[in-house]
């Protein structure tokens, strides 16, 4: 009786094991797919020239603040110059938070834009090649074979969706 219970246990592994193997795996690099679509791009360029005084103020003040910190190292710095590097600090860390802000903010709304295209694009790659299993890129941590990658597919899909 065991070794029948046995028998069946190892044949319902093999068939279980059997059933995994010939599903059909892919991976996907979303990230990739999207930022690779030409509206990406163009709210990438939007966002820059959204922020580009912004970046630039940022730059100059960057470097202004350097300079200062190498002449405070040569030189003791009056309470003037110290509150000149404060306020020029401060400044540039009210920049840096709403440049990060607004990068956030543009990267949430083109998210929002594109997800119904990327659904609409993985779903289409899904049913072409009866993929059982699609994975991020990144979450394959080992694999015995090459799985097909449709991250470019899904690009082009989206870009056709436009």
């Amino acid at each position: 009786m065991r070794k029948l219970i046995v028998v069946m246990c190892l044949g319902l592994l093999g068939v279980t094991a059997q059933s995994v193997m010939a599903a059909e795996v892919a991976t996907l690099d979303w990230r990739k797919a999207l930022m690779d679509t030409s509206a990406a791009k163009q709210s990438t360029n939007q966002f820059r020239n959204q922020t580009s005084s912004s970046q630039q103020e940022a730059e100059a003040l960057g470097s202004e603040l350097e300079s200062m910190q190498q002449r405070f190292q040569n030189a003791q710095p009056s309470e003037a110059d110290i509150q000149a590097f404060q306020r020029k600090a401060q400044r540039f860390d009210e920049l840096r938070i709403e440049i990060l802000e607004a990068r956030q903010q543009a990267e949430e709304r083109f998210l929002q834009s594109a997800e119904s295209k990327m659904n609409q694009a993985v779903q289409q790659v899904i049913d072409r090649h009866g993929i059982d299993v699609l994975v991020d890129t990144e979450g394959v941590l080992n694999s015995n074979q090459q799985l097909p990658d449709m991250t470019t597919e899904v690009t082009q899909i989206i870009e056709s969706l436009n």
